[in-house]
């Protein structure tokens, strides 16, 4: 397995403020002189760990990270049952970078985003392309609707029905061949934590369940904490109830804005959670970009073959 880069801890951090109440937690580490590069987590909802700070070369980036609203050590936090996830779009949050952006006095940067953050990363770099020296996106979802019906809609569950059936087991039997992400909604945001609580483990399971080539327990286990899952499952049943706050094909429509931004798209031929098909057309979308097809991978960034490239990509754009 490739080895990424030694672990390293933040010379800075804090806790800026976006508005609308919120206030996302922010790191720096890495050489404070060198290349900007930020990580944009995926889920939406999964938060940024130590792990990824290991992605980038410690002595040629500077390299930020943060937790998007509503998760990780960002306030308030979407486990709370007060939690209001209307100021929680991906517009909110590209709104958000800029800010970070400007609050770190950082000119431009390298955007590395994976799943989520793949989707985060293309909104971001086609709304401010003169901030964006590189895109490297890892486990491409354009948050198209096919793309959802795909995961969320039974498709993925004809490839592992013991666990489908696990992930329909919170909702009534009515409401099982219907909009599961619709019926997923008012389950997770249901004030009853008999409810929710339930719904948010097989909501955020199915997800861990699946994310891998091959399963992982202890992953499945991280995202079986009540307090994890419950934000996990309310931010990104949010985000996918509102189709990512796109429009259907808008990312692939919108690719030309890209145009002048090199770019690396790194996929798994194996990926469940978001199928090839989102990288393939996005490359079609996006002619410069490189499209590297990982034969023997998933979707989890940390598999060899996933981590091998990103790697690959990081040290190539620290040049």
């Amino acid at each position: 397995m490739p080895e990424p880069y030694p672990e390293i801890e933040p010379r800075d951090h804090g806790l800026l403020a976006v508005g609308d109440g919120h206030e996302i937690y922010w790191e720096v580490c890495g050489n404070p002189h060198g290349k900007p590069a930020v990580f944009l987590h995926g889920g939406p909802g999964g938060g940024s760990s130590p792990a990824h700070r290991r992605l980038f070369d410690p002595a040629r980036y500077q390299i930020v990270l943060l937790d998007q609203r509503g998760c990780g050590r960002s306030i308030p936090h979407s486990a709370e049952q007060a939690a209001d996830l209307s100021a929680n779009t991906t517009w909110h949050l590209v709104a958000d970078l800029e800010l970070l952006r400007e609050h770190l006095g950082i000119d431009r940067w390298l955007v590395l985003g994976g799943s989520w953050g793949s989707t985060l990363a293309l909104a971001y770099a086609q709304t401010h392309p003169g901030r964006v020296t590189e895109l490297v996106l890892r486990g491409i979802w354009t948050m198209r609707r096919k793309e959802l019906d795909w995961f969320y809609g039974g498709g993925a569950g004809f490839l592992f029905p013991e666990r489908w059936e696990r992930f329909l087991e919170p909702v009534p039997p009515e409401r099982r061949d219907g909009d599961l992400i619709a019926a997923y909604h008012d389950l997770l945001f249901d004030p009853d934590p008999a409810v929710h609580g339930p719904a948010a483990v097989a909501w955020s399971t199915w997800e861990a369940d699946t994310v891998t080539l091959r399963r992982r327990p202890e992953l499945v286990e991280q995202f079986s904490d009540p307090r994890f899952a419950l934000a996990f499952a309310r931010i990104e049943n949010h985000y996918c109830a509102h189709q990512g706050f796109l429009a259907d094909e808008q990312l692939l429509r919108d690719a030309g804005r890209l145009a002048d931004i090199p770019g690396v798209l790194i996929h798994g031929r194996h990926d469940v959670c978001t199928p090839p098909v989102g990288a393939w057309d996005l490359k079609r979308a996006w002619p410069a970009a490189e499209l590297i097809m990982v034969e023997d991978a998933g979707h989890a960034y940390d598999e060899p073959g996933i981590l091998r490239e990103l790697l690959r990509a990081t040290d190539r754009y620290a040049e």
